[in-house]
């Protein structure tokens, strides 16, 4: 996600509040907010991927997915 998208999802949440948003723009927003929520969540499980933990003998064990 570019930062242009996010101005863009800004300016809609703006124009929103203020005078309203039309069928099309709303449209844009969900699939702009959709596309942030995506690229956050991806971003999260790749730093997660690369997280360690470190027992108390020294041991790493990679941070496994909740069952």
């Amino acid at each position: 996600m570019d930062q242009k998208q996010i101005d863009r999802i800004n300016a809609l949440a703006r124009k929103s509040r203020s005078v309203g948003l039309t069928e099309e723009e709303r449209a844009e927003q969900a699939v702009l907010r959709r596309a942030y929520i995506d690229a956050v969540t991806g971003s999260l499980r790749a730093q997660l991927d690369h997280t360690y933990i470190v027992d108390e003998q020294g041991h790493k064990r990679k941070l496994g997915k909740k069952e």
